[in-house]
């Protein structure tokens, strides 16, 4: 049985034809996805160096010097991989990937980072809010701002670096988001969920959740060891995520201490 690994390392379990395997993410295809390649080794050690080695030699390729007229697409991948990246979490780094492969590097990749203008950055978040870009349909006012911030992140820290004499973000108007109101169960509702939880055993778990309000990812990391059962309270101190095939463990995003 493989054990769990910090995310990025893969992951490493025993065939049953008694040789090791480990298996890592190399990225995602263009449904979100994950593409995996994978490495065979007689011993659990070799295994792990084999993996090292694969992971090496797979890793984005960083620029050996940045340069005022690198295009637009290799600075922000250079300013993914080596100050945002490392910092979030990975279901993060997939929404992040998907926003800079899809729509930000297909509109203002090729454009050399110091010619890139505030006009640029205004068109091209008018252009996620048209139906012309890939998929059709106009994206959410969130999702364009989560990558105009993308954008204002990476230009900042190109200006930061006196790349540019300042940041082409500055100036662009965004729509507004707009808020759905949020919408509750009602009580009859809930018993009639409850009830056919039961039936699938899930009573519990719906049970915990309704009355907590925790985050699936919460209520997944839960151990006995969290449960106080002289109080009653429930202490809150991870959340359970996946990495491609992975399940990794890290802090949950409020800093929860407990919950009667």
């Amino acid at each position: 049985m493989g054990r769990k690994r910090k995310s990025g390392e893969g992951t490493v379990r025993l065939r049953k034809d008694g040789r090791w395997e480990g298996r890592i993410v190399i990225g995602y295809d263009e449904k979100g996805l994950p593409k995996t390649k994978n490495v065979l080794a007689k011993t659990k050690g070799e295994c792990v160096e084999k993996l090292k080695t694969l992971k090496e030699s797979i890793s984005p390729p960083t620029p050996s010097k940045v340069r005022a007229d690198m295009p637009f697409g290799e600075w922000l991948n250079h300013w993914y991989e080596t100050y945002s990246k490392p910092s979030i979490r990975p279901r993060t780094q997939r929404t992040y990937e998907g926003y800079i492969r899809l729509y930000i590097k297909p509109r203002l990749g090729s454009i050399p980072l110091n010619k890139l203008t505030t006009n640029d950055i205004q068109q091209f978040c008018a252009w996620m809010k048209s139906d012309d870009h890939m998929g059709g349909g106009s994206i959410a006012d969130s999702q364009i701002r989560n990558c105009y911030s993308l954008c204002h992140r990476a230009l900042e820290k190109a200006r930061a670096e006196h790349l540019v004499p300042r940041d082409p973000t500055d100036g662009c108007k965004l729509s507004p988001v707009r808020y759905e109101e949020m919408k509750i169960l009602s009580r009859e509702a809930m018993q009639k969920l409850l009830i056919q939880a039961k039936e699938e055993n899930y009573y519990e778990l719906f049970l915990l959740e309704l009355a907590t309000g925790l985050r699936l990812g919460e209520i997944a990391a839960l151990q006995w060891d969290d449960l106080n059962l002289e109080t009653g309270e429930l202490r809150i101190s991870k959340q359970a995520g996946t990495s491609g095939p992975d399940v990794v463990i890290c802090e949950p995003k409020q800093k929860r201490q407990s919950v009667p």
